[in-house]
């Protein structure tokens, strides 16, 4: 699995903040914010990430409204799966992964562990 592009990422990380349906104009306003970008780019982002499997759309009269398939935490979590299938040696990975845990990432990583304990 290939990490987003940097617009992908932002035009995501806007879904996921508004955490509802959003039309490309709302996605559009957002990203102005910090950007300057055209409509019509937002619009092809947006599409693209649909045709990726990342956004469903529904059209409401003339315009679709999109939203995340998935949450950003299972997007992220899809992520370190998919960098920990890069490794010979999943066990080193681990070891070196864990030595550079912050102490408040351990802590998240212990209460994880008391909701899905390893099998």
């Amino acid at each position: 699995m290939r990490e987003f592009g940097k617009l992908e990422a932002a035009v995501m990380d806007c879904i996921w903040t508004l955490g509802r349906p959003v039309s490309v104009r709302e996605v559009l306003t957002e990203l102005q914010k910090s950007r300057d970008i055209a409509y019509t780019t937002v619009m092809t982002v947006m599409d693209t990430l649909h045709g990726k499997g990342w956004l469903r759309r529904r059209l409401e009269g003339r315009a679709y409204r999109y939203e995340a398939v998935a949450s950003r935490e299972a997007y992220t979590a899809r992520l370190m799966r998919a960098a920990l299938a890069t490794s010979n040696n999943q066990a080193a990975a681990f070891v070196h992964f864990l030595s550079e845990l912050t102490p408040a990432e351990a802590e998240a990583l212990r209460q994880a562990l008391k909701i899905v304990p390893p099998s």
